[in-house]
């Protein structure tokens, strides 16, 4: 009777601790992960790698040890969350396909404040079958870190629009969208000098052609979108003019010219846009590889988990407002 007993005993407790363990995990993950946000140079975000399900929602409790900080997913529409010190303020993502996801702050907290990265882990069925494609620089054998400059130069800024008043029925190569993203305007400039139906025209002109020619492969909206991005992401170091002067930019980024603790990983400083020998001697193609992959020890961080597709492309086109004026058309 005793052994009956104790064997009662013992089942009860199974059947209670089968109910009350998965009813505690639940609550757990009910209230959250609490995501702290500090400074790179002291930590970045704490836990850095989480892991969740596809198709649980993921509850997180976030929280700023310093200043203020903010909390975005990566090629993501989930709007960015503000994370405000002595504040806590949740937010639940939830994820429909398997696949690591970065988060990061979009606020320039400090010199490293693009190291502030940490990562989702999604497993689980794919409900699509996804294949991923190489960069175009990659597709084309581009090697973006080789040097480049362009010898001939214009002598004053090239315009879309005189170039649209020189009224030239360009061949269909050189329009097309493929042709602009894998050649430089060098290029272009140097093939169209070489028409005989374009020896009329001044170089001063050509280049003209060649700034509408830019102009035909972008939109009002994909320069203003592009506009914003770089506002966010890059002037910081470039320069809200493009030309390498942002605020977090050292007069002479070097590993002996940089204050004790700072800049780690910075050993050039940040490409001049507004430098023509540079810019027109690089094609779109080259420009994206740069954001996608960064610049690999000179302390160019990679966007490429960060930005979608068609964002790389609406930085780059922004990026050669600095060197050609494109009428923004109506």
């Amino acid at each position: 009777m005793r052994q009956e007993g104790l064997a009662r005993i013992l089942v009860i407790l199974f059947l209670s601790a089968a109910v009350i363990i998965p009813a505690v995990g639940w609550r757990q993950r009910s209230r959250g992960i609490t995501l702290h946000a500090r400074m790179a140079e002291t930590g970045g975000w704490t836990p850095e790698n989480l892991t969740v399900q596809v198709g649980e929602p993921l509850h997180l409790r976030l929280t700023s040890d310093d200043v203020t900080h903010s909390f975005a997913i990566g090629q993501s529409d989930q709007p960015a969350v503000d994370v405000i010190p002595g504040e806590m303020t949740e937010v639940t993502l939830l994820f429909d396909r398997p696949g690591k996801y970065t988060f990061y702050c979009t606020r320039w907290c400090s010199v490293n404040h693009w190291r502030m990265r940490g990562t989702i882990e999604v497993t689980g069925p794919a409900t699509t079958t996804e294949t991923g494609k190489s960069p175009l620089y990659v597709t084309l054998g581009l090697d973006i870190d080789a040097k480049h400059q362009a010898y001939i130069i214009p002598t004053q800024i090239p315009s879309a629009l005189r170039g649209a008043l020189l009224n030239q029925s360009l061949p269909a190569e050189y329009v097309s969208r493929e042709y602009y993203l894998a050649h430089t305007p060098l290029e272009l400039w140097q093939a169209l000098r070489g028409e005989p139906a374009y020896k009329q025209l001044t170089d001063q002109d050509v280049w003209d052609l060649v700034a509408w020619v830019w102009q035909s492969n972008t939109t009002p909206q994909e320069l203003l979108e592009g506009k914003q991005l770089y506002s966010t992401n890059c002037a910081a170091c470039h320069g809200q003019g493009g030309a390498g002067d942002g605020i977090f930019a050292y007069p002479a980024l070097t590993p002996t010219s940089l204050p004790s603790g700072e800049g780690q990983g910075v050993r050039v400083p940040p490409a001049n846009f507004t430098d023509p020998s540079q810019m027109l001697s690089a094609s779109p193609a080259h420009l994206q590889g740069k954001i996608i992959r960064g610049g690999m020890g000179t302390g160019m961080p990679y966007w490429g988990p960060i930005f979608t597709e068609d964002q790389t492309w609406a930085l780059v086109a922004y990026l050669w407002s600095f060197q050609l004026e494109m009428e923004k058309k109506p």
